[in-house]
């Protein structure tokens, strides 16, 4: 079978502050409206959901319930105005005083109080840390409640869920992104994953990408592409891949100019205007005292990670709490770059997604279910592979670059405090983009010959997920969420 998994879905726009916690739950509650037919739906008099294990303890600081109603209302996550998404939970009256209104799928009024979101933190269902199950209900004359529907979801990280009823037959993951069909891309076929016309030149390991690319003569970029035109369709895929880079580079542009305090009771300050004004004034002087290059790549990361934190419009990159690592390495490339281009972004972002989808698919992108090195570290790999396929390294050089930068993330907790995806995380996607710059330039110092493969360190950032204390893996109870003091 294989790993791939489309750009298009990988990079999922969306809004923040959580691809697990925000985009994910609102998908299934937008999914789980769809699923209330005609005759159904008509007789919903209430919805009721239980938040479990880490959707359920840091919940309210990533904005799930919110999400949750929001999704119930037909709002996705991909075209909805954030601001619409925020508040939605928060304000509605306690069920001693009264209740709200949700247009449940955007048509039936139902009723709904905040006391219909309940929260089970220390209950954790065995499909995945981060589960939720939602309930529709009917009343009858007498006031006694029949189900009409529940169902059981996941969300797995980068805002893809699964449902639990689906869950034992392996089906795949659901996830908002556009979707074409066309003619498969002409290619080999392998006997390592069952080629197909939708997955031409598959692949399960970074062992099976390389000798891919060694057989065909290509990079990495171009082996996914090849998949990708199979799926969508070459001009499909394009205007995808703008559409994604004009969201990424969107975000930057708002995060470096937009001041304030983030929300959530913190007080933290958004720091990407500031440092944008500092080097906007060194870089116009006549002789430049440094190279600010790094700096530069640092106000980019923090100002897409301070617009997640708003709950703005941001890219899962392949989740919001990394999301500003591969938007400030590909800014960093066309910026300081000679030669780079529109198409070496496109190049950048299949690379980044052919590397993405080998984590996906043999560990987690979950923070829930990996700690951040699930998340910082796989977008750290994906960035470093990237931007060294883009500076002419060969697959092998690109493979060497992904596994530097994922091994020097292993072991990384994930511990935010308040349950606010603010400390330590964005401060961390900027440390991680220098940290893809320099695992690409060292790459590509070297011939692309190494001790340790990317499948090994995949393979061993999966075991020490899976050793990792829950605590220390979006719990908010252990490292820095019991050690800060908020204010």
């Amino acid at each position: 079978m294989t790993a791939f998994v489309s750009a298009l879905d990988l990079f999922s726009i969306g809004i923040g502050p959580s691809s697990s916690h925000t985009v994910g739950p609102m998908r299934a509650a937008l999914d789980f409206a769809g699923r209330l037919g005609p005759g159904t739906l008509e007789s919903v008099d209430r919805i009721s959901c239980v938040l479990f294990g880490s959707l359920g303890a840091t919940g309210i600081g990533h904005g799930t319930p919110d999400a949750i109603v929001a999704g119930l209302a037909g709002l996705r996550p991909e075209d909805c105005d954030p601001a619409a998404v925020r508040g939605a939970w928060s304000t509605l009256p306690r069920a001693a005083d009264g209740a709200g209104t949700v247009l449940l799928g955007g048509s039936r009024p139902v009723p709904i109080t905040r006391d219909d979101i309940t929260f089970a933190p220390f209950t954790r269902l065995p499909g995945h840390p981060n589960a939720m199950t939602l309930h529709a209900w009917a009343r009858d004359a007498a006031g006694t409640e029949r189900e009409l529907l529940h169902e059981t979801y996941y969300s797995v990280g980068g805002g893809f869920i699964r449902r639990a009823s689906e869950d034992a037959g392996g089906a795949a993951s659901l996830a908002g992104g556009p979707r074409a069909s066309a003619t498969a891309a002409p290619g080999p076929r392998r006997a390592t994953a069952a080629a197909t016309p939708r997955h031409p030149l598959p692949y399960s390991s970074s062992a099976e990408l390389l000798a891919l690319c060694e057989e065909q003569g290509v990079g990495l970029c171009d082996i996914a592409r090849a998949n990708e035109e199979a799926l969508h369709g070459r001009e499909a895929l394009d205007a995808g891949l703008d559409a994604i880079w004009a969201a990424m580079h969107s975000c930057v542009e708002n995060g470096l100019v937009t001041p304030g305090v983030l929300p959530g009771g913190l007080g933290v300050k958004r720091r990407a205007p500031i440092v944008r004004e500092q080097l906007d004034a060194h870089d116009c002087q006549p002789v430049r005292e440094r190279d600010t290059s790094t700096e530069w790549l640092h106000a980019f990361a923090l100002a897409v990670n301070e617009e997640n934190a708003s709950g703005g419009r941001v890219v899962t990159a392949p989740t919001n709490g990394a999301a500003g690592i591969i938007p400030a390495v590909a800014h960093y490339y066309l910026r300081f770059v000679p030669g780079a281009s529109p198409e070496g972004i496109r190049n950048f972002l299949l690379t980044a997604a052919a590397i993405g989808s080998l984590v996906k698919a043999n560990a987690s992108i979950s923070g829930a279910e990996g700690g951040c090195q699930a998340e910082v570290g796989s977008a750290c790999a994906m960035a470093a592979g990237a931007l060294c396929g883009v500076l002419g390294g060969t697959p092998r050089q690109v493979e060497n670059a992904a596994e530097i930068a994922m091994e020097h993330h292993l072991g990384l907790t994930c511990d935010p405090v308040g349950g606010l995806v603010q400390v330590p995380c964005i401060e961390r996607n900027a440390i991680a983009a220098s940290t893809a710059v320099s695992a690409a330039r060292l790459a590509l110092l070297g011939d692309g010959t190494h001790l340790v493969s990317l499948d090994t360190v995949i393979e061993t950032m999966r075991q020490t997920g899976l050793d990792m204390m829950t605590k220390y893996k979006e719990t908010s109870e252990g490292g820095l969420a019991v050690n800060v003091i908020e204010c």
